[in-house]
């Protein structure tokens, strides 16, 4: 799934405020890669006194979002992902323990979601295109016949032997609603095991901290204004934390004058509708990538109930009616200059 913009920014730029080091020590340094990774743009944030360090375990991270992306990508042909989807509806397929247990834990994510997460989504996706060249609904009857190949209950699990089989033979799995936010995970883990105590994982808006800047200020993170996707429009500290944002303003299709956007609701195969963007925060970035879609799918009042009911994960909801909602626990700061004008109409918390 496409992902909006997660601006990091440090408090000297966001605040403007002087602080003295109360975390890391003074002497630190935050270093940065930026490159291209699993399609999209990654940027991998390592602070230390020590340059050599920073920079191994830096290249460390990247290295196992590398070996990730060749094992859960269904576009290279030699990952065990395309075998999977390969052998749909022939037999069952052996993988290594770690891509089972993506797969088992997406399909918890399902039946929590009703089904509005599913990794065998892609079936939909055929008749849509949000590259602007889409001039007319896909037929109503071609949306029911590929609603028909998707069910995360037809995605059969052998534990005994790590196996995978699709009972459907038009069935296909896929991680883009997943895949980043557990890339990061990964990468932060990597990282931190070669004693970089401090640092951030952005894979495209997927985005994991841990530590706290050079000067001891905590992360922040700006939300990206759904309007205006280069500008703030509020913002968030961030330590030990993934925040993830989803949204549909950078790929949509607009078909007699109605605006359709890329996120498609697996259960309808129709784009979902109500929101503009939803960001979701929690300890981690895989389950927070999983939750930004399918609260997106579920819609501005299902979508925070099921939020609600979920401890330690917090959501913020622009609806397309340019209305705030944010889940009940949210502690959220507002943005505002000259800039970046606070423009949305209301701002509702959600009760239990």
């Amino acid at each position: 799934m496409h992902r909006l913009s997660l601006l990091v920014l440090f408090s000297l730029l966001l605040m403007q405020i002087e602080s003295t080091a109360q975390g890391a020590p003074s002497s630190a340094k935050a270093h940065k890669k930026v490159l291209l990774l699993m399609g999209t743009r990654f940027e991998l944030v390592a602070v230390s006194e020590n340059e050599q360090l920073a920079n191994s375990a830096i290249d460390a991270g990247v290295n196992e979002i590398k070996r990730i992306e060749a094992l859960i990508s269904e576009w290279q042909p030699t990952s065990q992902t395309s075998a999977i989807n390969r052998a749909a509806g022939s037999m069952p397929v052996s993988v290594d323990p770690e891509l089972y247990d993506l797969i088992s834990r997406s399909i918890k994510i399902s039946k929590l979601t009703d089904g509005a997460f599913d990794i065998s989504f892609a079936a939909a996706y055929k008749l849509w295109k949000f590259d602007g060249s889409m001039t007319q609904m896909p037929a109503p009857e071609d949306i029911a016949a590929s609603v028909k190949h998707i069910g995360y209950q037809r995605i059969t699990l052998d534990p005994k032997n790590h196996s995978v089989y699709l009972q459907d033979p038009e069935m296909k799995i896929g991680f883009g609603a997943i895949g980043k936010g557990y890339a990061a995970n990964r990468a932060r883990d990597v990282m931190r095991k070669m004693g970089i105590k401090a640092g951030v994982v952005n894979a495209a808006g997927d985005m994991i901290t841990w530590g706290k800047q050079p000067d001891g200020q905590p992360w922040y993170v700006g939300i990206a204004d759904p309007a205006e996707k280069d500008k703030v429009f509020s913002w968030l500290t961030a330590s030990e934390t993934a925040v993830v944002t989803s949204g549909d303003y950078e790929k949509f299709a607009e078909i007699n004058g109605k605006r359709y956007g890329h996120i498609i609701d697996p259960r309808t195969g129709y784009p979902a509708t109500g929101l503009k963007s939803v960001t979701i925060i929690c300890p981690d970035a895989e389950l927070a990538d999983a939750l930004a879609t399918a609260t997106y799918v579920l819609g501005p009042e299902d979508g925070l109930h099921l939020i609600n009911q979920l401890k330690g994960v917090e959501c913020l909801m622009i609806t397309d009616k340019d209305e705030m909602l944010a889940s009940k626990n949210l502690n959220l700061h507002f943005y505002q200059n000259k800039k970046s004008p606070q423009k949305y109409n209301k701002t509702a918390t959600a009760q239990p």
